[in-house]
Parts: structure tokens; sequence; C-alpha cells
């Protein structure tokens, strides 16, 4: 599924409740919605206030990487399915939320703790309470400066929740090394972070005798970056590249791998090395949407 010309990086992939979508976050700073039948394509569906401040769609000609900073940079996306809301995690401008209708959104978070929110990344609800978490990759490093979060091995990472019925955010977790996408899982009694850095899984308990503790859950073969249920109590993790990957040999690498349950490795998918995703959403047919921050268009493909 090509973007319009000029436009890349559909980061996250999100579909609403009524199947609708693909929803994409991409690097000008807005969110798209894709629309099929008649009249198909991508139109504008969400953006921040600074997008609407700053002018940004007037920047269109400059390289994202300039403008993101002030126009924002969406990374993260869910709906929550009773209200039909979407909340965006974005890098530089916080935990945002914007109605089923789209638009400009209001931003719900932009510190925690009072601490400000340094590099917003991934994000899960839980659709029976409306608790959102999310994950702040760094109180160090920005978005921009993502490859320094791993060289240096920064721990300063936190994982989060907001309330929606206080507007109250909880750091639930500090001193993380990497913390990117997340998940709750199917039961609602814990939660699944990619740590990118360390090519892990952790599991964080947010309900039963052992809650607020965490543990590994699987170790990975590359860097990790969101994660998504499988719809079967799994998940399916993006990989940007294998952890010890040659740039020569093989014109193919790991590209995601679904993990179960209990952390086992159930399958792993390849693709080209120029295909380096950040999101792997299985659909109910079967398709799997794959995200990225490099390239021009969402990748289709069939589990199976």
């Amino acid at each position: 599924m090509d973007l319009p010309d000029g436009l890349i990086g559909p980061e996250s992939v999100a579909f609403d409740v009524h199947g609708g979508g693909p929803y994409v976050s991409i690097s000008d700073g807005r969110v798209l919605k894709y629309a099929a039948g008649d009249g198909a394509g991508w139109t504008t569906f969400a953006y921040s206030p600074s997008y609407t401040k700053n002018n940004c769609d007037a920047q269109s000609e400059l390289p994202a990487v300039a403008t993101e900073s002030s126009c924002g940079r969406p990374l993260g996306l869910r709906f929550h399915n009773n209200s039909g809301d979407l909340y965006i995690a974005d890098a530089y401008m916080g935990l945002m939320r914007v109605g089923p209708n789209g638009g400009e959104a209001t931003v719900l978070a932009t510190e925690a703790s009072g601490a400000p929110l340094r590099f917003t990344n991934g994000v899960d609800v839980d659709q029976v309470t409306g608790d959102v978490y999310f994950t702040d990759s760094s109180m160090t490093y920005t978005r921009a400066q993502h490859q320094m979060v791993t060289a240096s091995g920064d721990s300063t990472g936190r994982i989060m929740r907001y309330n929606q019925r206080t507007n109250k955010v909880t750091v639930l977790r500090s001193g993380v090394t990497y913390p990117n996408g997340i998940a709750i899982s199917a039961d609602r009694s814990h939660l699944i972070v990619a740590l990118t850095g360390p090519c892990k899984l952790m599991r964080y308990l947010i309900r039963g005798p052992k809650a607020g503790t965490s543990e590994l859950f699987a170790n990975l073969p590359g860097y990790p970056d969101n994660v998504r249920p499988d719809g079967n109590g799994g998940y399916w993790v993006a990989l940007h590249r294998e952890r010890n990957e040659l740039p020569f040999g093989s014109d193919s690498h790991l590209v995601a791998i679904r993990i179960g349950a209990n952390g086992d490795k159930l399958q792993e998918m390849r693709g080209p090395k120029d295909v380096r995703p950040t999101e792997a959403v299985e659909r109910e047919d079967g398709k799997i949407y794959l995200g990225s921050v490099e390239l021009s268009y969402v990748s289709i493909v069939k589990s199976n």
C-alpha cells in the first residue's frame, strides 16, 4: 500500500473497531487513514496542536527529520474500542488522543513524575478499564538520537500508565534499557515490553500477587520495535534488524518473529534486507501489515 508521493515512515499500523483503516503514523507529523472502495486512498486523520501552530503542512518540502521536533513524530497508535478514541505516542509531543472523527489531537501528557517525556514511543490500551500503557524510551536522548540510546546502553527509559478517568500518569517502572513497543496480555495480567538495545522482551506484572515486578519473557534474535497481539495469546514482534546481521551473504533477513504466550518462539518471518519493519499487525483474514520508519509503503503479507 503506497503512501502519497513524498511521504515515508508508516511506523505504526492500527485498525479501528469497525475494521476501518489502516491508520498509520508518518514522518511529517500526521496520522493517515486509508479508505477502500470508491475514492480509495489516504487522507489526513490526525495531527498534533503543534502541527497546526507551526504551519507544518507548508513545510512538506523539508526533510522530516528537520521538522519533527516542531511538527511531531507520531509513533505508536492504538484504539480504545468502546470510545473509538485513538491514542498516539508522539516522540516529541508526548501522549495524545483524538476522537473517532479525527482532527487535531489533544495532548494528554508531556511529563511524568516531574520529568519530561523525551522519547514517547509505544502504546497500548486496556480495553476493559481504558487505561493506557506507554513507554518513554529515554530520559536522555530524543528520537533523532535513537542510535545513541543503543550505543550508549542508556537505561533511563520508563514504563507508564495513563488513567483516562483521572487524567493522571503513573510511572510503573523507571531505569529500563530502551523500552520500545508495549502490549497488554490477553488476560490483562501483564505487559510485554520490547527492549530494543538488549534484544529482549520483558514481562511486567500489573495484576496479581507479583504486581509491580518484572522478568525476562524472551530473548530475541534481533532488535525489536513494536509488539502486537497475534490473536492467539501470543505476539508478533517486528525486528528492525538481526542481532548479528552481516552486510554480505544472504539477501534476506528476519523481519518479524511470533512469540507464544509463554515466551516460546513459534514462527519466523523473513524478508529482503531493505525491509526493516517497526510493527507487524495480523488481521482476522491472516494478512499481516508491516510498518516501517524508512519506507514509503505498508507491506502486506500472509501469516502462513
